[in-house]
């Protein structure tokens, strides 16, 4: 028997028929990297979920089959027996934080099987020094980026020492260079002769770290290749399958990270933005709030005296996690009371909230913007005026009409996306602004977000995108705006659209 088998697997959640799986089998052996890759919906995550014990005892549905993991049979293991034999890091790691703070979600796992303080120390003096987290210590989980968070999350997994660690999603929030540090973690997991099953979009960066790829289609194992057919893949065969890029170039790369030399363009039609000056640290003040301004210089984590961007036009937002990318955007549209900054469009300034009253913005977690019982009573929300049948439309081409009577918060991580885009839409703003639109989205669905964003802007729309996504760079930015520490590096005419 292998070290992890699914042997028959068929699976319906209930009330869904999203994820489901049909006569699965599936054999890894100890020690092997394995990639999970394939649609959205296509039942990726669904055996990551089996594998850990989450389907059954969590997530209910109809399941048949076996499933056999490291002499464990799943169906008859409760969740807590498997916590020093499977980890899991999810897509989002905010959802798997029980600790305020660094040190004491490393060690949460540890604690929490009751293992002695020695030997708890021992773990995360281990997992510290294997993972490169000195920096990261003693700080307020809720203060770190997302791919310091994500690092956490990694380490908090590595502490409980799984044979088995499961990765759903890993790279979805992260840019390039917190890409890397998690394949160098992958890579020392594999080092360390770990069994890894990873659910992934991307694909570049696993192309060596990787032993066998898994392509799901439909809930089925429509094709498997070994390390070397896959990374021989031609760029035709991979979208084929619809699947992301096995190879970027370096250029676009060095671009999205913000390491083209400086340079500002002007044209025509603009819309200019004045005094967006921020800072997430609060200064004293007696009687009257003080104005932040750029002599403020280091204080500041948006330095923005005078911008101009084109008019009508898709602006990529790019740079490292941390720099400002997703703070510009919440002052862009508003949603920082303490900036002040203003924009003046066709003659007309904007200033404070009034902001609001042009631009709409679609948050990287969804689920802070997610209100009603309905996907379709969630987009009518965002309309001026209710048009059902425009709703309809709009559902229609973004892939989720057949939810539109489903709750938000049944769907999807990418159907959530969807939905938040889909109310962007119906908005009608003037300024749209996106922040990593297409962060868990398969290939095809991104397509359909790039489609959508390049008529919002031959609509007459100014969209502005934050991402580390080059695929979305390439297929519909305009321009690449790069920001650093706040400030606005460059701005340029985007050579791959």
């Amino acid at each position: 028997m292998s070290f992890i088998d699914l042997e028959n697997i068929i699976f319906q959640y209930k009330g869904s028929k999203d994820g489901s799986l049909v006569n699965v089998n599936l054999k890894i052996e100890e020690g092997q990297t394995v990639l999970l890759c394939g649609a959205s919906g296509s039942g990726k995550t669904s055996i990551i979920r089996l594998i850990n014990g989450l389907i059954p005892h969590y997530y209910s549905g109809e399941l048949s089959g076996e499933i056999t993991v490291a002499d464990h049979d799943i169906k008859n293991t409760e969740l807590h027996a498997l916590a020093g034999t499977v980890g899991t890091v999810f897509q989002n790691p905010r959802s798997q934080f029980f600790s305020v703070d660094t040190d004491g979600e490393i060690v949460f796992g540890p604690e929490n099987i009751g293992l002695e303080p020695k030997e708890i120390k021992t773990r995360m003096n281990d997992v510290v020094a294997e993972m490169d987290l000195e920096e990261l210590l003693g700080r307020s989980v809720f203060d770190l980026s997302g791919g310091q968070k994500q690092r956490i999350a990694c380490a908090s997994v590595a502490a409980l020492l799984p044979k088995i660690i499961l990765l759903d999603e890993p790279s979805s929030n992260l840019d390039f260079d917190s890409i890397e540090l998690l394949r160098g973690i992958i890579m020392e997991w594999k080092r360390q002769g770990k069994t890894i099953v990873i659910s992934e979009h991307r694909l570049w960066y696993l192309k060596d770290a990787v032993d066998r790829v898994i392509y799901m289609e439909d809930g089925r194992i429509a094709k498997e290749w070994n390390a070397e057919e896959f990374n021989l893949l031609g760029e035709e065969e991979v979208k084929k399958y619809k699947l992301r890029p096995v190879t970027l170039e370096e250029e676009l790369i060095r671009e999205i990270r913000g390491e083209c030399d400086s340079e500002i363009i002007e044209t025509e039609q603009s819309l200019e933005l004045k005094d967006f000056f921020f800072s997430y640290k609060k200064r004293p003040y007696l009687v009257f709030k003080k104005k932040f301004k750029e002599s403020d210089g280091d204080f500041l984590n948006l330095n923005i005296p005078d911008l101009k961007i084109p008019k009508g036009k898709v602006i990529g937002l790019v740079g490292p996690n941390g720099t400002g990318k997703s703070t510009f955007l919440r002052c862009l549209c508003g949603l920082e009371g303490d900036c002040k900054g203003k924009i003046v469009s066709d003659g007309i300034t904007y200033k404070g909230r009034q902001r609001l009253k042009i631009c709409y913005m679609v948050m990287q977690d969804v689920n802070h913007q997610l209100f009603t019982d309905s996907v379709k009573s969630e987009v009518m929300l965002s309309m001026k005026e209710e048009d059902e049948k425009r709703c309809d439309e709009l559902l229609e081409r973004l892939g989720l009409i057949e939810f539109k009577d489903t709750h938000p918060m049944a769907l999807s991580g990418g159907q959530k996306q969807r939905v938040a885009i889909a109310s962007a839409l119906a908005s009608d703003a003037q300024i749209l602004l996106f922040d990593e639109p297409t962060s868990g989205l398969d290939y095809s669905h991104m397509e359909k977000v790039s489609e959508l964003l390049r008529q919002l802007a031959v609509s007459g729309a100014s969209v502005i995108v934050s991402t580390h996504d080059p695929e979305l760079i390439s297929d519909c930015c305009d321009y690449v705006l790069g920001l650093n520490h706040g400030k606005a590096i460059y701005l340029k005419a985007n050579k791959y659209s």
